[in-house]
């Protein structure tokens, strides 16, 4: 093993080498992939199994802003930015896990808990960044609130057609893929600007 890793090493060591700016994308997009990875698994365990701690009394409350109805696929529902609906059987009507306020708190928690992760693996390891962590904290948040509503209002678009046809672990993984997707490809540039290369802190300036 420490043979194999000698080898490797000596060969990345030569690939930066000789393509210092095509390596350091490669070495980026490959933590920058693991790290997502990562916390994508750890946002779906909260998407499952947070809604079932918070319990039916959150679930049956409906949250949902603005409420605007749609038609899609032949299945009808409110879409919304914010919220969800309330899940209900449709033969008892008695409520089920997996929507209304305490999916969408579920939601947020897992997603915001994420990026309280996500936020210094990327910082200091993916970009190694030397920058001031309050200001690039303030932004990465906005991005994440920002993010979070794109993201909400395109699941709420499909996630009411895949209620009806596929049961709550399913839909809970395709929330978690396509939210994760789509949130890597744009946090992957948004880290871009928020840790610019070539950074250094004041203590290795003076010197």
């Amino acid at each position: 093993m420490y043979k194999l890793k000698e080898w490797w090493m000596g060969r990345w060591n030569d690939f930066e080498t000789r393509h210092p700016r095509l390596s350091k994308w490669i070495y980026q997009i490959f933590y920058f992939f693991v790290f997502s990875m990562g916390v994508t698994v750890f946002q779906y365990l909260i998407f499952t199994f947070m809604p079932h701690l918070l319990g039916k009394g959150l679930a049956g409350t409906e949250f949902m802003w603005p409420q605007i109805h749609v038609r899609l696929f032949g299945v009808d529902f409110d879409w919304s930015l914010l919220g969800y609906k309330v899940l209900t059987d449709s033969a008892t009507g008695e409520v089920m896990i997996g929507g209304g306020l305490g999916y969408f708190i579920s939601y947020e928690a897992g997603s915001f808990l994420a990026q309280c992760i996500n936020f210094p693996l990327q910082r200091n390891i993916t970009f190694k960044s030397k920058g001031n962590p309050f200001y690039q904290a303030v932004w990465y948040f906005a991005a994440w609130i920002v993010i979070s509503l794109i993201c909400n209002g395109f699941n709420n678009l499909w996630m009411p057609v895949a209620q009806q046809y596929v049961p709550p672990a399913v839909y809970n993984l395709l929330v978690t893929i396509i939210t994760g997707g789509v949130s890597m490809i744009i946090f992957f540039f948004v880290f871009k600007i928020i840790f610019p290369e070539g950074e250094k802190d004041k203590a290795g300036q003076d010197e």
